[in-house]
Formats: structure tokens, C-alpha cells, sequence
């Protein structure tokens, strides 16, 4: 019988990274694997090879021409794929399309019902527009799941949450006029960090206006203005139920982050990800796919994770 928990690890996103001293550096997997394995949880879960996304997949949130410039960029490794955050490296569409794919993986695993939690260490790349990569970030997997639960499973609402210290701009703004997607952001304000976005009243257009949180948090920012801002989270995602939640659990927000300023613990992780299944359960269909988004100090990325994954075991 499969664990109630399924993990997409593997070397085909391993590989998704940057060398040179890039903070995004390809060991960042590993170190979250062996951390896992050293709280004895690897053996509690259910091992999933991530794939790589077809064209068609990549297309449901991105441009053809953005897929083919990341494809000529692949090639020749030159050069950055945005304003000098994100550079280019021979075979980044391959790692990049594998990122979606593990992330589809772990939406496949639980739409089938075999897990109804899933955890993805290098995925949540938040940042990537529609037609642009941007800070870190080559293709949205976290668009191309939204995207993909409503059209090939017949969702209607999903809710997205992000814990990462930077706004998930790049979900937001696709999506910032959609009344069906939740949205609730608590992340570094974006006067002291980049992306520069996410201000509170950002709160969605048009037929979504009101229905999206930003909830920016004051540099150096710790766990009791975490939890505050959490409630707000528990309160709006009762207001706006969904059928699907997906978090993105960026462990840049804990204290010692060498990017960043908020200073939460990895409890914060583990609240977040427990009370986002128990609020899953509640609204009666138990969904919740975790993606490991940002954190540049590896201890920190391989305890936040790692709590996260056990808070959906403990959560069974």
C-alpha cells in the first residue's frame, strides 16, 4: 500500500540550478534528500520520478515565443534569460520542463487519488511570467498547475498560498483578474526586497477585484507577525473555498537567509503546511501539493521542507 505522502525527487530536477556561486545552486536538492533520510521520513512517503512537461503543457501558461527563446538560449548556454537574475545554461529548458513536470507529477498522484498530499523540493519557481523569466525562475510551474487542474481535471477554484520571503508575482499577475483564483501572500515587503511588489492593496482587477491577499511583512519580521498574518490566510481561504490548494513554501523566509530579511522559524512551516490540511479536509476534498520555491541557506531549505513534509504525514 502507498505512504499517504507523495515525494517527486530526483536527478532531472536536481539539475535545475545555477552555477558560479548562484545562490539557486543545483545542490540544493540534496541537501534537502539528506536531511529527510536523517529524520527518517524518506522511507514514510511515496518516491515519484519527476518527467519532463510536453510543449503543450509548457503553452497552457506560456507563450510560444518565450518557449523558444528559452529553447535557442538552451542550446548555447550564453548570456541571461531575463535582466541578469536568471542566467542561461546548456539544457535549462530540459531542467526547467522537468520542474513542471515533477509538479504535475505530484498533481497527477493526487487528482488519481493515490496521495492526496504531495511534496515538490525544486519546484514553485513563482516568478516566471507568461512571456518572461524573472528572478531565478525559467518556467511557472505553479501557473502551468493552475492552469492544468482546471483544464484537464475540471476544477473550478484553486487556491495558491505562498510563505516564500519574495511576492509570487508572477503567479499573481497572470492570474490578477481571474475571480477563481485565490491568492494569499506573505512575503517580505517589496519596498526592502525584490520583486518590489505585492503591496496590501494590490487585491485583484476587474471581475477578481477584492478576492486576492497580499499581506507584506516589515524587514526583519519574525514568527509572531507570521501567525498574525496567518489568521488572515485561515480567514480569506474560509471566504474562498477551493477545490485545490497548492503552497509554496519558500524557506527564504527564515532567519539566516543570505537574501533576504524576515526572520521566521521553520515552525512557521510546519503551522502553515498542517493547518492548510486540515483546512483542506474540512472543505471536503483534502488536496494540498507543497513546491519548495526559494531559501538560500541550506539548512534552512532542508529543516523548513522537511517540516513541511512531515505536517502532511502527521496530518494523514
Amino acid at each position: 500500500m502507498s505512504a499517504p505522502v507523495a515525494l517527486v525527487c530526483g536527478k532531472d530536477i536536481a539539475r535545475y540550478g545555477f552555477a558560479n556561486g548562484h545562490p539557486f545552486g543545483p545542490d540544493r536538492h540534496d541537501h534537502f534528500v539528506n536531511e529527510l533520510q536523517q529524520e527518517g521520513l524518506s522511507e514514510r512517503v511515496t518516491h515519484l520520478a519527476p518527467r519532463a512537461a510536453t510543449a503543450e503543457e509548457l503553452l497552457s501558461f506560456h507563450t510560444p515565443q518565450y518557449l523558444d527563446l528559452v529553447a535557442r538560449k538552451s542550446v548555447t548556454g550564453e548570456g541571461y534569460l531575463d535582466g541578469g537574475d536568471t542566467p542561461a545554461f546548456r539544457g535549462v529548458f530540459d531542467a526547467a520542463s522537468s520542474v513542471v513536470g515533477a509538479t504535475l507529477v505530484a498533481v497527477e498522484a493526487i487528482m488519481r487519488g493515490d496521495q492526496r498530499r504531495a511534496f515538490v523540493p525544486i519546484a514553485g519557481l513563482h516568478h516566471a511570467g507568461r512571456d518572461n523569466a524573472a528572478g531565478f525562475c525559467v518556467f511557472n510551474d505553479c501557473g502551468v498547475a493552475i492552469e492544468l487542474l482546471r483544464s484537464r481535471y475540471g476544477l473550478r477554484r484553486i487556491a495558491y498560498v505562498d510563505i516564500d520571503a519574495h511576492h509570487g508575482d508572477g503567479v499573481f499577475y497572470a492570474f490578477e483578474s481571474d475571480p477563481d483564483v485565490s491568492f494569499a501572500d506573505i512575503h517580505e515587503d517589496g519596498r526592502s526586497l525584490y520583486p518590489g511588489t505585492g503591496a496590501a492593496e494590490e487585491t485583484g482587477k476587474g471581475a477578481a477585484a477584492g478576492t486576492k491577499l497580499n499581506l507584506p511583512l516589515p524587514a526583519g519580521a519574525g514568527d509572531t507577525e507570521f501567525y498574525a498574518a496567518w489568521q488572515r490566510i485561515e480567514s480569506y481561504l474560509q471566504e474562498f473555498p477551493a477545490d485545490f490548494i497548492i503552497l509554496q513554501c519558500g524557506a527564504d523566509s527564515l532567519a539566516g537567509d543570505p537574501i533576504t530579511h524576515l526572520q521566521f522559524s521553520e515552525e512557521a512551516h510546519a503551522h502553515a503546511a498542517a493547518r492548510l490540511c486540515a483546512i483542506a479536509d474540512a472543505q471536503g476534498h483534502g488536496r494540498v501539493l507543497g513546491l519548495g520555491g526559494g531559501g538560500y541557506n541550506r539548512r534552512n531549505l532542508a529543516r523548513a521542507w522537511t517540516r513541511v513534509v512531515r505536517s502532511f504525514l502527521d496530518a494523514g
